[in-house]
């Protein structure tokens, strides 16, 4: 009889949104969850900061003693405080004890995520994190488990919901970033300090997950290029939609092979204009997706609610059912995979395209000369359109794929040419060539 089983006990760090929402489940489906692990699934403490805040906890779990609960009587322990210290040494004290560890915190795993593998591998416990990338998309253990067979070339996805609200907004309405951002704050889609999601920080964390497990190589979040959106304007969304794009911030992880075959990762946090007929380019509101392409797979697209306290609740559930299941049945999770150790190339060397908006003279040789730089420095160009006179005069160049820093000197020695008056704007292309 399952009820007779000995309990999986359940340490609950953190009971803000998400941690309200998984001890309401736990509480409530309390036989459902029994029946899926083979066991009573028994949360014996939540620790919280400030109790007295938190009237929605049983008063004989809660607690302000993080570390006394850890190293309690437990067998699982759900983080869901964010942030590095304290707790990484929380969940390294959970690990090294033989204690299984589920959490959501992108930012800890992006930058401790091989110390903690190592303490999980030293005792045997698991370690799992499907929350910590896309909310409630099952995407991580695709990568992890379903494709571990296959060879992963690229993902290439939309990974913050706040970002994406506001260029879907600004695409839609025609307004300006400040203003979106603003509204945005009102509905709730971004944070009083909205800095890690606009500036990419949050995403480039999430980018440094997935190309670890894509690619089986250890990425930081350090080592993702990473831009944010607040650069993007009215004129940017425009010159997309004369392009039949539409720009979205985008998390792109993929395999780089240089002429001599030698293997490297990209992993790069950015706006982008895409294609309105790419599968990411109608992902609109705070819904998250990610495009992976594999050899033999081929192409997939993983869709859904990236944030939130019951989408985000599900993925971290799910983690704690497939943790208790393994104590159950003494077995193991998936552990670190980073056979590959490849190398993580640098920006400049990244094949990429541009989409160039330029302010010009209304005379003739302009795009004579605007095309000669780009001949020096070896970048072809794929579509050129010059529009207006006088004042109004501009020029815009999409280009072929070269290394970023190519592209990159070539925009800086265009503004330099006494015929431009000004380089409006700079972004990069992904998809299908124009």
């Amino acid at each position: 009889m399952i009820r007779d089983r000995e309990p999986i006990r359940v340490a609950l760090l953190g009971c803000g949104t998400v941690g309200t929402e998984v001890l309401r489940l736990l509480q409530d489906q309390s036989e459902e969850f029994a029946a899926r692990t083979g066991a009573p699934v028994l949360v014996t403490g939540v620790a919280v900061r400030r109790p007295h805040k938190h009237p929605e906890v049983p008063e004989n779990l809660i607690t302000a003693d993080a570390q006394a609960l850890v190293e309690g009587d437990v067998d699982v322990v759900v983080e869901l405080i964010g942030g590095i210290e304290p707790t990484r040494s929380l969940l390294l004290t959970a690990l090294r004890s033989g204690k299984s560890v589920v959490t959501a915190n992108k930012a800890l795993l992006a930058e401790h995520g091989s110390e903690l593998y190592a303490a999980a591998d030293e005792s045997g416990a698991d370690i799992y994190f499907e929350a910590a990338v896309a909310g409630a998309i099952p995407l991580l253990r695709p990568l992890r488990e379903s494709l571990a067979g296959d060879r992963i070339d690229r993902v290439m996805g939309i990974v913050n919901g706040t970002t994406n609200y506001i260029l879907s907004a600004m695409d839609s309405t025609g307004a300006g970033y400040s203003e979106t951002l603003d509204e945005a704050g009102r509905l709730g889609y971004a944070e009083a300090d909205p800095t890690a999601d606009v500036d990419g920080f949050d995403a480039a964390a999430k980018a440094a997950i997935l190309a670890s497990l894509a690619f089986h190589t250890r990425v930081t979040a350090n080592q993702v290029h990473r831009e944010g959106i607040s650069s993007v304007t009215p004129g940017d969304i425009a010159a997309a939609k004369a392009l039949d794009r539409t720009v979205k911030l985008l998390a792109i992880c993929e395999r780089v092979v240089d002429a001599d075959g030698n293997e490297s990762v990209s992993a790069r946090v950015h706006p982008a204009m895409i294609p309105r007929g790419h599968p990411l380019a109608g992902v609109g509101d705070a819904f998250n997706a990610v495009f992976v392409e594999a050899e033999a797979a081929g192409q997939l697209m993983f869709y859904g609610q990236g944030a939130g306290g019951s989408p985000t609740a599900s993925a971290v559930l799910g983690d704690l059912v497939a943790v208790a299941r393994n104590k159950v049945l003494a077995g193991k999770g998936p552990r670190e995979s980073a056979h590959a150790q490849l190398p993580v190339q640098p920006m400049g060397k990244t094949p990429t395209r541009y989409h160039i908006s330029l302010d010009v003279a209304d005379k003739a040789g302009v795009l004579s000369q605007v095309a000669a730089t780009f001949n020096e420095h070896d970048v072809s160009i794929s579509v050129v359109r010059q529009q207006g006179r006088g004042e109004e005069a501009s020029l815009v160049v999409v280009t072929h794929t070269a290394p970023d820093a190519a592209l990159s000197s070539t925009v800086d020695k265009i503004a330099q040419l006494s015929i431009v008056r000004e380089v409006v704007s700079v972004m990069r292309v992904e998809g299908e060539a124009t």
